[in-house]
C-alpha cells in the first residue's frame, strides 16, 4: 500500500512570503522618502585653495562656475538669468539644504556674486564657497 499525500497537505506545509515582502516594499519605501538626494553640478573645476576651509555636510545644492563663466547646475547649463528659478525649484525640494558654489580658479567674481544673490533672493540663507583644502 503507498501512501497518498493530499493536496491540501502540501499546500498547508508551503511557507507564505507575501508579508516579508510587504515588509521589504515598506523599508524600501521609507528609504527612498528618507533619502537626501545631491544634485550634482556636472562640470569639473579646478577650485581655490584656502587655509580656512571647513567640510559641509548638509550641502545639496551644487552651482558650478567654469573658467569660461558658465554656470552648470543639475548637470545642465544655466543662464545667469535663469538661476533664481533653479535654486527656488532645488530648495523647495530640501528646504533644509544648503548650497555650494564651485568656483574654478578664473571665474569672475561677479558671476560668484550673482548666484550668491540669487540664492539669498530664493530663500536659501546657507551659501558657501567650496575650496580646496592646503
Amino acid at each position: 500500500m503507498g501512501r497518498r499525500t493530499n493536496k491540501s497537505e502540501e499546500e498547508s506545509g508551503a511557507i507564505d512570503l507575501t508579508p516579508m515582502l510587504d515588509v521589504v516594499f515598506i523599508m524600501l519605501i521609507f528609504f527612498i522618502v528618507t533619502a537626501s538626494f545631491i544634485k550634482e553640478a556636472g562640470v569639473e573645476v579646478n577650485r581655490p585653495e584656502a587655509n580656512t576651509a571647513e567640510l559641509k555636510k548638509n550641502a545639496n545644492i551644487l552651482v558650478a562656475i567654469n573658467s569660461n563663466n558658465e554656470v552648470w547646475i543639475d548637470k545642465r547649463r544655466v543662464d545667469v538669468r535663469a538661476i533664481r528659478a533653479h535654486i527656488e525649484r532645488l530648495h523647495a525640494e530640501n528646504p533644509k539644504g544648503a548650497l555650494v558654489i564651485q568656483a574654478d580658479n578664473k571665474a569672475n567674481v561677479e558671476t560668484m556674486t550673482k548666484i550668491a544673490d540669487a540664492a539669498r533672493e530664493a530663500g536659501v540663507l546657507d551659501v558657501s564657497v567650496a575650496t580646496e583644502n592646503n
